[in-house]
């Protein structure tokens, strides 16, 4: 086996600070009006704590969150004996019968729930419970307790913006009524309520008229005419949703729903009920009901209501992403206020402070609030107040404090917030902790870390912690520029600008996207987060997140870090690597209970608590790779830093995985080929035996486990049976319509344009297939995009960004990018993929992926290094023919800085930080050199030495 060139350099460095220089323009999103909704909101973050800053002027929102507040438990997740199925499952799949294998996996070898033995008892005593008095709640239905609600909610009543609906379980009645028209009395009806979830008992005038258990059945209840009267007839629906999200969801767009015609006659007749009805919470405290894993949390916000009085103009509201501060600014009544807000990493917490340029004009009430039932706000001293909370469907405990000093002024802790009235200038520093120690250890005292950080904060000044958290910052930050021009739209709002973009016209947004990302990583994932990045970052404000803003493994988790090693942000990738560390022991236990093998495995997801096990459904969860591709970043962070250290210490991860897939191929009956059985091609296709993105990351284990024990010296007898096995594995195959395929079966779909393309995992961000290495397989895969299309979202088309430049069809990278920045969002218009007015990526909704998916993709198309050397503009589209970057990283130990002018290289200088060869190509042209570790070469357009 062939090794790169610069395997062999044994330096023991990072990735630096590069000679970099600021931007020429602001590094600054900004807007002339508060946020309206989160996605307008702005995010601060130092790596534990995240805030979403709304800058309202009369009310201003900072919604909060701490990245240890999830759901869940410490707990087993393995299914005791699911092993004994495994050959039943294999059998089944080798013989074609695909349905009956996914039926036995789906009752004996998905994870297990947490509760799901005595759940059915527990929900039958609260159903009984919540439904024994109707007829008496029925009667009260005039009572002072209803409030209004409009109809229908999409999402769940949850996205109807009503506070104690935010991630309500239980049961919610509503009601609305309707006048009988003439002509219709004595008539049987049919009152047409789209979907409801999950379950509904719904009456008329009192009386039930049906009731169904299902988020997906539309419901059209048969009203008998003797129950109707002359006049108003009421409505009432008991709606129980004992889990995720509920309500009166209505039906898909066009449907015509919530309205009521004759039985038999044309549902086009119908009339509409009022679209706000009236609601009123029964009960929400449901059983906790069976969940395969964690979700993370909300934790609560920050609310400032000001006393000013008066016509507000020069509004402004922003965020210095060179600088991680974000301000609010405008003027009423001839007095210019200001309000910075920051999430210091030194200090440990959030910090608003506020400034008038008069002095005394400063009146406000500050408090404290959560969506989490469990909870109370209380006073600690005459400066604080404090936040407890318990998480309802869980273990942890959580705790805010919310300190304010004032320069004059009158500061008063008064019915549980605080009360400041004629300040000069407020300072307020918010912490948040919780009892989260570890995967297994939930016995931190969250009220005593948030006194301990308080106590050294407060003794500081603004200034100082203002300035310490800028220094902080700018250490991660200032190690890379990139500068693609101006344009006309730059001075624009960022809202303005991401609604009118192309390239053409604001090069400058796309720079701000590429250090955007950047931005989102420092402050989501610090080297000592005791988490990485999860499908949101650190940033979330419901309880019921999409997809539970959980950790997903064949993909978004670590598309997170995708950009982290190029864009020289190395040290933030820490988080991923403890979590490895505890997923390698979790997943031993379900490699032994699932496969009877060594070593460990990770299927789809994982949470807080590091489950492992297949959730969710075996067509999707049941895949074994996840430990395979978490391992390749630990060999890509060896190969960009030359860390041997780093080797040697993770090294018995990779080793690990690697027994895993050793113990556990098998041969392809029909080809007599290793593969791996039962998995999936993520999340298409179905339960499966030796998909080809398996194979892919398995010999990409392989190769990387074998080339590390030669650098390391060691298991000479493990690395000749990997070499004995990586032979056999079965190859990558050309279809029948020369396209690569995704299954060991030829059965591809070229009208199929499912968003996962993973058998082009080789592609990237693997180096299973290469144009140095085979251009046939490299050109099926190209043809295997060609039919997969270029539309998706998210992830999807980040992903998508980065196989086009290592296609090196800059172009056609370039078109995709656009998409990426598109507008997420227009009007009342449903959502679709882009950017929101934040800058935030919509797969939608929000996911942090496509932010740090889409840089990375840019950053291919500037530099490539996965073949041994380091391919200069290998993908540079037309659209950027004039740029420069300094600080990218390369594989070997290298940073670059790169100039390029009407779509020609002009300069490149490198700098080593191991020592070694490099070897440099820009198109035909190579230039091959030894350098001294700290040493910068520089070399003109032609690679020849200046």
């Amino acid at each position: 086996m062939k090794s790169p060139l610069y395997i062999f350099t044994i330096a023991v460095v990072l990735c630096g600070t590069a000679n970099t220089k600021a931007q020429q323009s602001p590094l600054k999103l900004w807007y002339n009006q508060p946020a309206e909704k989160w996605t307008d909101a702005l995010p601060i973050g130092n790596g534990t704590l995240g805030a979403m800053i709304y800058g309202g002027a009369n009310s201003d929102r900072i919604q909060f969150n701490e990245q240890t507040l999830w759901t869940g438990e410490p707990r087993s997740y393995q299914r005791t004996g699911a092993s004994t199925y495994l050959p039943t499952i294999r059998k089944l799949l080798f013989e074609g019968k695909r349905t009956e294998a996914e039926a036995l996996a789906g009752k004996y070898f998905m994870g297990e729930k947490n509760g799901e033995d005595t759940y059915p008892a527990r929900f039958d005593v609260w159903f009984k419970k919540v439904t024994a008095n109707n007829n008496a709640i029925l009667t009260t239905l005039n009572n002072k307790n209803w409030h209004d609600m409009k109809i229908p909610t999409t999402n769940g009543w949850e996205s109807s913006g009503i506070a104690e609906l935010a991630g309500l379980d239980g049961v919610v009645w509503l009601r609305n009524a309707f006048e009988l028209p003439k002509g219709w009395t004595g008539k049987n009806l049919v009152i047409d309520l789209g979907r409801i979830r999950d379950m509904d008992i719904t009456y008329i005038n009192g009386k039930k008229i049906g009731s169904t258990d299902s988020t997906s059945v539309i419901r059209r209840y048969k009203i008998d005419g003797s129950l109707l009267k002359e006049g108003r007839n009421e409505i009432a629906i008991q709606v129980i949703n004992p889990f995720d999200k509920g309500g009166l969801v209505g039906g898909k767009s066009g449907q015509k729903t919530f309205s009521i015609y004759p039985y038999g006659e044309n549902p086009e007749d119908a009339i509409t009920l009022n679209p706000v009805w009236q609601y009123w919470i029964q009960d929400y405290q449901p059983p906790a009901s069976p969940r395969y894993q964690a979700e993370y949390q909300p934790f609560g916000d920050l609310i400032l209501n000001f006393k000013q009085k008066g016509k507000l103009i020069d509004y402004k509201r922003d965020l210095d992403i060179g600088k991680a501060i974000a301000t609010t600014s405008y003027t009423c009544n001839g007095i210019r206020f200001t309000r910075q807000y920051l999430a210091s990493y030194p200090d440990k917490v959030i910090v608003i402070h506020l400034k008038a340029d008069k002095a005394g004009q400063i009146n406000l009430d500050a408090l404290l609030q959560t969506p989490h039932k469990l909870s109370a706000v209380s006073k600690i001293d005459a400066h604080t107040i404090g936040l407890n909370l318990k998480v309802q469907k869980g273990v942890l405990k959580g705790a805010s404090y919310l300190y304010a000093t004032a320069k004059s002024g009158i500061i008063k802790v008064v019915d549980n917030h605080i009360n400041i009235t004629n300040a000069d200038d407020v300072t307020l520093y918010l912490t948040a902790a919780t009892s989260f120690k570890n995967y297994l250890d939930v016995s931190a005292k969250p009220e005593e870390l948030c006194k301990q950080t308080l106590q050294t904060v407060k003794t500081k000044t603004f200034v100082n912690v203002k300035e310490r958290s800028i220094k902080d910052y700018q250490k991660y930050f200032n190690t890379f520029s990139v500068n693609l021009g101006a344009g006309k739209n730059q001075n624009l709002p960022t809202n303005e600008r991401i609604a009118q973009y192309s390239f053409t016209a604001d090069p400058r947004l796309l720079s701000l996207y590429i250090q955007y990302a950047r931005y989102l990583l420092i402050a989501c994932s610090r080297p000592d987060s005791k988490l990485p990045a999860n499908l949101q970052g650190i940033w979330n404000d419901q309880l019921v997140p999409p997809w539970g803003s959980k950790f997903t493994t064949n993909i978004n988790l670590q598309m997170n870090y995708w950009s982290a090693e190029e864009l020289n942000l190395s040290a933030c990738i820490q988080p991923l690597f403890k979590m490895i560390g505890g997923l390698s022991t979790t997943g031993a236990k379900t490699a032994k209970v699932y496969y009877n093998a060594p070593g460990w495995v990770v299927h789809h997801n994982t949470d807080i608590w590091l489950g492992t096990a297949p959730i969710d459904a075996p067509t999707n969860g049941i895949w074994q790779s996840g430990a395979g591709w978490l391992c390749h970043h630990l060999w890509e962070h060896y190969l960009y830093t030359q860390d041997t250290s780093f080797l040697k210490q993770h090294y018995p991860e990779m080793k690990a995985a690697a027994q895993f897939f050793v113990s556990t191929l098998v041969h392809d009956p029909q080809t007599g080929y290793l593969i791996s059985t039962p998995s999936t091609s993520p999340e298409h296709g179905g339960l499966v035996a030796g998909p080809a993105m398996d194979r892919q990351i398995i010999r990409d284990l392989f190769k990387n486990c074998i080339t590390a024990s030669q650098i390391l010296k060691t298991d000479l007898a493990f690395r000749k049976t990997l070499e004995e096995k990586y032979m056999q594995i079965a190859p990558n195959k050309i279809g029948k319509y020369g396209q690569l395929q995704e299954w060991m079966e030829d059965r591809d779909d070229t009208t199929d344009t499912h968003r996962h393309v993973s058998h082009l995992w080789g592609v990237y961000p693997g180096t299973d297939i290469t144009w140095d290495g085979n251009a046939d397989i490299m050109k099926a895969a190209e043809k295997s995009f060609k039919y997969r299309g270029d539309e998706g979202t998210g992830w999807s088309l980040a992903w998508k960004v980065n196989l086009m430049a290592r296609f090196k069809k800059g172009d056609h990278a370039m078109m995709l990018v656009n998409k990426l920045l598109s507008v997420a969002e227009i009007g009342n218009a449903k959502e679709k993929g882009g950017v929101y007015n934040n800058l935030f990526d919509a797969h939608p909704p929000f996911q942090i992926d496509g932010n740090f998916g889409g840089a990375a993709g840019i950053a291919e198309m500037l530099l490539q290094s996965q073949q041994g050397y380091i391919d200069l503009l290998p993908a540079l589209p037309t659209a950027i023919a004039n740029g420069e970057v300094k600080g990218i990283c390369a594989r070997g130990g290298f940073v670059l800085n790169l100039k390029w002018q009407n779509g020609k290289l002009m300069q490149v200088q490198v700098t080593s930080k191991a020592g070694g060869e490099c070897l440099l190509k820009y198109g035909s042209i190579s230039q091959r050199f030894k350098t001294i570790k700290g040493k910068s070469y520089s070399f003109n357009g032609e690679l020849k030495a200046i």
